[in-house]
């Protein structure tokens, strides 16, 4: 069973990326959920990123707030597919600084970005991902795209009446 690990640089990041494990959840993959901090924790950054492929990770969703640097960081040492959600914080300039810092990586060094606090689409994404190689995934993926439809159908017929 593939597994999505979730890490942040804070706690204070949890209500946002609560999200993620949230979508996770409903499409039943497995999360595992921690705090690895760029700055503060640099050597569980380096234990974390060089091993968990070898836990059973798939992919790593890692919010972060101002400078952001920790998507990067762990994309620059594991072979997993990394999603950046930058996460406005209170030390944040409007999100900007932490968008820019996830999205702008050099060449070789690739972090798909999602928008700002945007942990859900996150959790979809890497839903996504390991639903290009699980069927039972995938079948989750698209019963759940297949209700945003019908709920905006009935949003629509709704709003005509």
């Amino acid at each position: 069973m593939s597994k999505v690990a979730i890490i942040m640089g804070s706690k204070s990041d949890l209500p946002v990326m609560q999200e993620a494990i949230d979508i996770l959840n409903s499409f039943d993959i497995q999360t595992e959920v921690d705090i690895v901090s760029a700055h503060r924790t640099p050597e569980k950054l380096y234990d974390f990123s060089k091993n968990a492929h070898h836990r059973g990770i798939s992919v790593i969703i890692a919010g972060a707030g101002g400078a952001a640097h920790l998507p990067g960081m762990v994309a620059s040492m594991s072979p997993l597919p990394v999603i950046g959600v930058p996460v406005k914080s209170s030390n944040s300039i409007d999100g900007w600084d932490s968008v820019l810092s996830i999205l702008q990586m050099p060449g070789g060094v690739p972090v798909a970005t999602v928008a700002l606090n945007g942990a859900k689409n996150a959790g979809i994404l890497a839903a996504q991902i390991i639903g290009s190689h699980d069927k039972i995934v995938l079948d989750k993926i698209i019963f759940y795209k297949e209700s945003l439809k019908e709920a905006v159908n009935k949003s629509s017929d709704e709003m005509k009446k």
